[in-house]
């Protein structure tokens, strides 16, 4: 059984810290459109409830690559200054998955005229999953053990996320602790300890320009931390055409540069794509990374 327990540390480690240079959290290269997957506070900050679905297909190419499935709703309460939201989430890397559910609420006060605060409380929990039937080490002697592969070891954690979020018509500005419990994982209530959730610091912030009456453009920040990884910064710049069609390009320093395309019909459907292209050497052997935003906006409430 400390064979099985280091097989499944070696795997289960490097699936959950593939997808964003060493960070546990998923990545996604549309987040500008949907910042409630990194921010509670989001919540309640528009006057509709709406509906995001991101799905991430990276490394395309490589074998048991990184996909990343996520459903979002949150609004805002009719009456008071507050808002709900809940997210569903599935990152499958090869044998190693993950499952998230979390609900949230925020509360949000004006500070001026033009400017308000909001802060958020994210909580749910956390299933993570390896298929050992999925696991091929090539090795005759290996494979033959039922120990390794006759079933599938799963673990669940509660997790927990706090943001706040300073935003007015023309620019916003957030920052996040996301897996703030930074719970322990283990196998089956075993003592050895898998893998712990590290907490995760995000800082983000835009502003919009409206360089014409049909033209809008939008510069975006992104910076995130996991201690003792390097910060991953982001920049992203998009141009919107009459509230209907955009465009963008995207920079991860040192990591990816990505496309950005979409349009939204009657101001409710919205789609959007990315296409990303990697500065690593993994480069070599995919051919990008593609992620699709679906999303839905509904009537205003309040």
């Amino acid at each position: 059984m400390k064979k099985f327990y280091l097989i499944i540390l070696t795997v289960f480690c490097s699936g959950i810290l593939m997808n964003a240079r060493g960070q546990q959290i998923p990545q996604y290269s549309q987040y500008m459109f949907n910042p409630y997957m990194i921010n509670p506070a989001v919540a309640g900050t528009n006057n509709y409830f709406q509906i995001r679905s991101n799905n991430r297909y990276q490394w395309i190419g490589i074998p048991d690559a990184p996909q990343t499935y996520s459903l979002s709703v949150y609004g805002p309460h009719a009456k008071k200054d507050m808002g709900f939201g809940g997210m569903l989430y599935s990152d499958i890397t090869g044998p190693t998955s993950r499952l998230g559910f979390s609900g949230s609420y925020a509360y949000n006060i004006r500070m001026t005229d033009e400017m308000r605060l909001s802060g958020g409380l994210m909580f749910g929990l956390l299933q993570y999953k390896v298929d050992g039937s999925k696991i091929d080490f090539g090795d005759e002697d290996i494979t033959n053990d039922p120990a390794l592969f006759s079933s599938t070891k799963s673990t669940l954690a509660p997790d927990a996320s706090i943001g706040f979020y300073l935003y007015s018509t023309y620019y916003y500005v957030g920052v996040s602790a996301m897996q703030l419990l930074g719970n322990k994982l283990n196998f089956n209530n075993d003592a050895v300890g898998i893998n712990k959730l590290k907490q995760h610091f995000i800082l983000a912030g835009g502003y919009k320009y409206y360089l014409t009456r049909d033209y809008e453009l939008e510069p975006t920040l992104l910076l995130k931390y996991m201690n003792p990884s390097p910060v991953v910064v982001e920049l992203d710049a998009k141009i919107t055409y009459r509230n209907k069609v955009w465009g963008g390009v995207s920079l991860r320093w040192k990591d990816a540069a990505s496309i950005l395309i979409g349009y939204i019909h009657e101001n409710k459907y919205m789609f959007g794509y990315s296409y990303d292209y990697s500065f690593t050497t993994l480069s070599h052997y995919n051919s990008g990374t593609h992620e699709i935003m679906i999303g839905v906006l509904f009537e205003n409430i309040k």
